[in-house]
């Protein structure tokens, strides 16, 4: 193999370099179009770095940990990640980690260095324990991907023994476990935004994760068998587009997927009952009811398969049109929509939630009606492993950990079990 050789076909340039025989036969790499002899000069040279470096466009001894995160996000992250991990990866990154890590090389990162990054973060800001844990997981994960086998860029990986600092107080539980009283004042609170009272009402009857509970369609509900089918959720994604005040403000514009559920165990059927069954049914009559008022102005919505730019594969995106446009497309029946069939995803619930917290004075996030759900679910005796199910967990310990909180209700039951246990002992005590 020899160096770049650079030829002119015609009005433009070409490289060409030698690359391995392939059954004895000799091969070459070339690309034709530049302008001018200096640009295929320049990437004719890249190209062959690239290729007698075994396609990598960098050195791993020489490579900074700033470049590094950016190879790791394209060749690993946007290719096996979901889209809302790699965009928190991506903000971490780059508020955080790049700044104050990126300038030192890959090969020549410490545990020290690493670990005095952590608690120079402890130390200067008030940020809660799990922000700080998530900021040390995306570091451990850069560094374990260039450790790992068959990618060896490093021998040693400086982030094992790196820890969020210590902190005094116990990290605060973020979840809210719904009254009776409360679901009631909520539900008659939001009952005129009949998109937010329905969607409100299917994640309280059935532990539904927000993206589970927008990414339904009507196919998914079988009111005969009273059943509930989760395979897919709502995936938000912001790209260029929109009104003229986004486009002027560089702003952008929300586009909606049907994305992969969260766990293979997330794919699952569940039976719901009379309660949500008739409630639902009313609501579809109604949206029956202002498709007709609406008529060609109501909002469709239709399925185009795309490819993701990142891995290639193919996704739905949702297309929305008004009714009197016709669209070679299959349709998409989402349940929760406005009056007006206009779709917006689980943005629904920002202003709710809103109203909610200030107004009624009762914390909340979507979350906390899948936590009711599962807590209420123990609290009445069900079985742990068909709680697990339902929820779409992968073990019963995940549903132990973080879903079932300890109730008052429970806290008592636990004193009075006790008692009804002991009772032999007060004769001795009295």
């Amino acid at each position: 193999m020899g160096k770049v050789n650079i030829q002119k076909r015609g009005k433009v340039y070409q490289y060409q370099f030698e690359i391995a025989r392939v059954n004895g036969k000799r091969k070459f790499q070339n690309r034709s179009g530049f302008k001018t002899k200096a640009e295929a000069e320049r990437e004719g040279i890249k190209a062959y770095n690239e290729y007698m470096q075994t396609g990598m466009t960098f050195k791993p001894s020489e490579i900074s940990y700033s470049d590094y995160l950016d190879y790791w996000m394209k060749e690993y992250c946007q290719i096996n990640l979901k889209y809302h991990t790699i965009e928190s990866y991506e903000r971490l990154i780059r508020i955080h980690i790049k700044p104050k890590l990126g300038h030192y090389l890959l090969a020549k990162m410490t545990r020290a260095t690493l670990q005095k990054f952590m608690n120079d973060l402890f130390i200067n800001n008030s940020y809660s324990k799990n922000y700080l844990k998530t900021i040390l997981k995306v570091i451990k994960n850069s560094f374990n991907y260039a450790s790992s086998d068959g990618v060896d860029f490093i021998k040693v990986n400086p982030s094992i023994n790196v820890k969020v600092p210590k902190y005094d107080a116990p990290d605060e539980d973020p979840a809210h476990i719904f009254t009776e009283e409360e679901i009631e004042r909520i539900l008659n609170r939001v009952k005129n935004n009949r998109c937010v009272y329905y969607a409100f009402l299917t994640a309280y009857y059935t532990g539904l994760r927000l993206s589970e509970v927008f990414g339904l369609t009507w196919e998914d509900i079988d009111f005969e068998k009273k059943t509930l089918r989760v395979d897919r959720n709502i995936l938000k994604k912001n790209q260029s587009g929109g009104t003229k005040k986004r486009l002027i403000e560089g702003q952008s514009a929300t586009v909606w997927y049907f994305g992969t559920c969260k766990t293979l165990s997330s794919y699952r059927t569940i039976d719901i009952g009379d309660t949500l069954v008739n409630a639902l049914k009313n609501f579809k009559k109604e949206q029956e009811i202002f498709a007709e008022h609406y008529g060609d102005s109501y909002m469709k919505h239709y399925k185009k398969e795309v490819k993701n730019p990142y891995t290639k594969k193919n996704e739905i995106k949702i297309i929305s049109v008004p009714a009197e446009i016709d669209v070679a497309l299959p349709e998409a029946h989402l349940v929760f929509l406005k009056n007006n069939g206009v779709f917006e995803g689980s943005d629904s619930v920002k202003y709710p939630f809103k109203v909610i917290h200030y107004e009624l004075g009762i914390p909340c996030r979507f979350h906390d009606f899948r936590d009711t759900h599962a807590t209420r679910l123990i609290e009445a005796g069900a079985d742990i492993k068909a709680v697990s199910k339902r929820l779409g967990h992968s073990t019963i310990e995940t549903t132990y950990n973080i879903y079932v909180r300890v109730t008052t209700k429970m806290e008592e039951e636990i004193v009075s079990k006790f008692e009804n246990f002991a009772k032999p002992l007060s004769l001795l005590i009295n």
